[in-house]
């Protein structure tokens, strides 16, 4: 299983891979205001590369529920001057610019992103598959119900898995039909993006049908919320184990690509499970 962004080759195979997140956001759920420096954010991108990380993926407008939109100058203001300083800092980097801002991405990819992260699955932005098709990178398709400020009041479907997954079997007809590469595309069921936990944890049971009929599939389940329904963790620290667990167990169903903010754990749970899958280790 190969995936291609821009001048990069992945292969999937047999080695998942980790992409740290970077939100340069005064408001994302989990470490809002924590890298909004840049300087900071630089420092935590090396760390995390430095840990394993493959792919950065970098962010300045926040889809926790109930966000409010962040206009295109100032998206520009806090992602750019980060991704310049990070291909300097360390050339070869893999770069994902997680925006559904076509402006934002064409702009992101001129300074070295190679994949462009995009939540709305190419239907925030009318140009956004253009810009894409145009620069050759990478692309995650995301499913989302409704949106940021609106996706968590009553999330409702009659089967999860399967709306899902039609969801983004049409996004990739569209994306190949607008001039995407089909190696190029990636796919996120959007785990916590409109759905309740129930419909979170009956995609994760079931993900190995979205592996085996889309392409590379991307697992974002982070630190997030439904992860304390269920552990009754008490604090974002202690939302870690459980995250760790589910790249392990997800990495036996076919997920490909961990988006994740503990490099390190992460990087390790997912080694031991591909240990435990070749046999040849």
């Amino acid at each position: 299983m190969l995936w291609r962004t821009g001048r990069f080759t992945h292969d999937l195979t047999s080695r998942a891979l980790i992409m740290g997140i970077l939100n340069v956001t005064p408001d994302s759920f989990s470490d809002g205001g924590s890298f909004v420096d840049v300087p900071r954010a630089v420092e935590h991108a090396l760390a995390m590369l430095s840990e394993g990380a493959a792919i950065i993926d970098i962010g300045g407008e926040s889809t926790r529920p109930g966000a409010s939109a962040v206009p295109v100058a100032e998206e520009l203001r806090r992602v750019l001057p980060v991704i310049e300083k990070i291909v300097a800092a360390a050339p070869g980097t893999v770069i994902s610019i997680d925006t559904s801002k076509a402006a934002v991405a064409r702009a992101a990819i001129e300074c070295g992103a190679s994949i462009v992260n995009d939540v709305t699955a190419l239907r925030g932005d009318s140009r956004m598959a253009e810009v894409a098709a145009q620069g050759g990178v990478g692309v995650v398709l995301m499913h989302m119900q409704g949106e940021p400020r609106t996706m968590q009041q009553v999330p409702h479907y009659e089967d999860v898995v399967s709306e899902v997954a039609a969801f983004l079997a049409e996004r990739r007809q569209h994306a190949v039909a607008v001039g995407i590469a089909a190696d190029c595309l990636a796919f996120d069921p959007g785990l916590g993006f409109g759905k309740t936990v129930a419909h979170n944890l009956t995609i994760l049971r079931h993900q190995d049908r979205f592996a085996a009929d889309l392409g590379p599939l991307v697992l974002g389940v982070s630190r997030k919320s439904f992860l304390s329904r269920v552990t009754n963790a008490a604090t974002m620290d202690e939302r870690l184990w459980p995250t760790v667990a589910l790249t392990a167990l997800a990495r036996a169903k076919g997920a490909r690509i961990f988006r994740v903010h503990d490099v390190r754990p992460n990087l390790a749970a997912l080694r031991m499970a591909e240990a435990l899958l070749d046999m040849d280790f």
